[in-house]
């Protein structure tokens, strides 16, 4: 007997509880609490279930204005995530213009980009019908 292919979404990690989701305008100011909020995540009971290889996933997709400041927050939110036992920082829902930016500044081989066919939907995208 043969089973039809595994459901869930695809790109998703469905192992994974550790995701860091940023919203908004990312100011300079909002860096540190990003850090500190995803560190937390880090040093609760389900990171700690997971192995040290396992991502860190987050979500930018909610993300508005991205500029210089938010390029900021990815790097040293992948700072976090490698200093918490080597584990890689991967975005998801990553806008054109993020990937861009990150491109640019040559971040996009540092941390970890979904694929644009792989993106999960989010609250900010309109429903097919």
């Amino acid at each position: 007997m043969s089973f039809g292919g595994r459901a869930g979404l695809l790109g998703v990690d469905a192992m994974n509880p550790i995701v860091l989701v940023v919203e908004g305008r990312v100011t300079r100011s909002a860096v540190p609490g990003l850090c500190a909020e995803l560190e937390s995540l880090l040093r609760s009971p389900q990171a700690a279930a997971l192995g040290p290889a396992e991502a860190v996933e987050c979500d930018v997709g909610g993300v508005v204005q991205p500029d210089l400041a938010l390029v900021e927050a990815v790097a040293r939110l992948g700072l976090v995530a490698r200093r918490a036992g080597g584990r890689r920082l991967r975005l998801r829902r990553v806008p054109p213009e993020v990937r861009t930016l990150l491109r640019l500044v040559g971040l996009a081989d540092v941390v970890v980009l979904d694929d644009p066919e792989q993106r999960v939907p989010g609250p900010h995208r309109p429903p097919v019908p």
